[in-house]
């Protein structure tokens, strides 16, 4: 007879699983008590593990943000996956966290697949105030001839090919960059430079916005293969923004060393710098985001303007009378006809606001951990101001809903809406330091082709109304008529654009 025996089982296996599982459950309550115990801004309701971030929409997400106000307030705030999104729907919000607590709330966050946006420290304060220097209110003055030289060619462009105004409108506001920025002509700016700038800004607002990429809420993600998709999005838009940012500013060494640069921006800074490596460096990226963004505002604001005068003839014929009131129809306009034309300024404030450029600005990214109103926001939160949301609220005599100038020139100030100017251009610490050139570009362009064409609806009457929903956000191309007011208007456009030296 023969005794078989029984092993028996080893208990090991089963008392290691059983204590993974006990940890794993202790875990997830010490982060659910914790969060309980936290008490973050309100926001909508969340998931199991992803919780609410995936209701943060990539493009267009404003309307449905400002509409959140409604129900949460000033402050909407999303979380899961590792990353949390702060919404500030008011720019008292806004002001409180960007201003207020600048130290905490000045830097931005990392986009993988687009620009890398300089973080708040010594590099961005060097390259900030170089750029303070040279576009200052005083500074731009000597820019308002290149404008207004700008604004003409422009006009002569639109009469002789009307209905390539969108094209037109890009070229002059990347132009405008250029000459100032490193002293280019005209037609070496046509030929070498603006296609690429229009390319990459492109690729920049469609994706400078948080959850535009999955990589952007899975850092992790970043460590993948160089061949994985958003992989090679990534490398290739650094290369594109590496162009971008290198190639006019070399061109502009190569005329230095040549003894031919043009006076310009870039050329200014080297001329005044001890320029060792360090210092080249600033003054490149200094020039290089001016160059990548400065035009952005001009161009959107002015095709914002031609189709807000499609829509409404009678504002147009307001603004018309003024400009030959005023400036009288023996010239166009000039930078300095500003003050003298409130109709027109008020038009220009009212196109800002009905369209806002950047509707959800550029997001912040806060440093440390934080509390405000009673609510925890944890270091590393991205911060976006709804812009939109400002532009939209409720205030004075009339609807936001509508396109009205009139609303700028009541006389009680406490009836007027908050001043596109204290939101269009960024806020404390980060405002742009192209604000003021910005602003002149804005008038001119706008206000000389108000004085010079007559714009109205196409012949059969059907106006496209859509708008690009990235970053920045502008009119999708619609038809329209453009023409001279006369053809004595028309003889002066051609007169005044053969003047230009650009």
């Amino acid at each position: 007879m023969s005794i078989i025996a029984q092993s028996t089982p080893d208990p090991m296996p089963a008392l290691y699983l059983l204590g993974a599982v006990l940890c794993a459950v202790a875990i997830v309550y010490r982060l659910a008590t914790s969060r309980l115990s936290t008490r973050y801004p309100p926001g909508p309701p969340g998931k199991p593990l992803v919780g609410n971030i995936l209701d943060v929409e990539p493009q267009g997400a404003w309307t449905k943000l400002t509409k959140y106000k409604e129900i949460y307030g000033d402050l909407v705030y999303f979380h899961g996956l590792g990353n949390s999104i702060l919404v500030l729907n008011s720019l008292e919000a806004i002001t409180d966290l960007f201003e207020k607590k600048a130290s905490t709330y000045s830097d931005r966050p990392w986009f993988t697949v687009s620009m890398p946006l300089l973080p708040y420290g010594a590099e961005w304060r060097t390259q900030r105030k170089l750029a303070h220097a040279a576009l200052s209110p005083s500074a731009v003055r000597k820019y308002h001839i290149v404008q207004e030289d700008l604004a003409a060619l422009l006009c002569k462009e639109i009469m002789d090919t009307p209905n390539d105004f969108f094209v037109h409108v890009r070229m002059a506001a990347e132009r405008l960059v250029l000459i100032v920025t490193y002293g280019l002509s005209v037609n070496t700016a046509d030929s070498q430079y603006i296609s690429h700038a229009d390319a990459t800004m492109h690729m920049i607002t469609k994706n400078t916005v948080p959850g535009a990429f999955l990589c952007d809420l899975l850092p992790w993600m970043k460590h993948l293969p160089s061949w994985v998709p958003f992989q090679r999005e990534a490398t290739r838009g650094r290369g594109m923004i590496d162009t971008l940012v290198t190639m006019p500013f070399e061109h502009v060494k190569r005329d230095m060393d040549a003894g031919i640069a043009q006076p310009s921006l870039t050329r200014e800074l080297l001329e005044s710098a001890d320029c060792d490596a360090n210092t080249l460096h600033h003054i490149k990226w200094m020039a290089g985001s001016l160059y990548g963004a400065g035009g952005e505002t001009t161009y959107s604001t002015v095709l914002n303007c031609i189709l807000a005068m499609v829509l409404h003839p009678d504002k147009l014929k307001k603004a018309q009378d003024e400009l030959d009131r005023v400036v009288g129809t023996a010239r166009m306009p000039l930078i300095s006809d500003k003050a003298d034309l409130p109709y027109v300024n008020a038009l220009i404030k009212e196109i800002m606001r009905w369209r806002p450029v950047l509707p959800l600005g550029l997001a912040r990214c806060s440093n440390a951990e934080d509390v405000y109103r009673g609510y925890t926001i944890p270091k590393g939160t991205i911060v976006i101001p709804n812009v939109w949301s400002i532009a939209f609220e409720p205030r004075g005599l009339y609807s936001p809903d509508l396109f009205e100038p009139e609303r700028w020139l009541v006389s009680d100030k406490e009836d007027m809406p908050l001043d596109p100017a204290d939101w269009t251009f960024g806020f404390a610490r980060r405002i742009c330091p192209g604000k003021h050139l910005a602003e002149n570009s804005v008038f001119i362009f706008i206000s000389t082709l108000l004085a010079m064409f007559d714009i109205s609806p196409p012949k059969d009457g059907q106006v496209r109304v859509e708008f690009e929903k990235g970053m920045v956000s502008y009119p999708l191309p619609f038809e329209c008529t453009l023409g001279p007011r006369s053809e004595a208007k028309a003889a002066q456009i051609r007169e005044r654009a053969a003047q230009t030296t650009v």
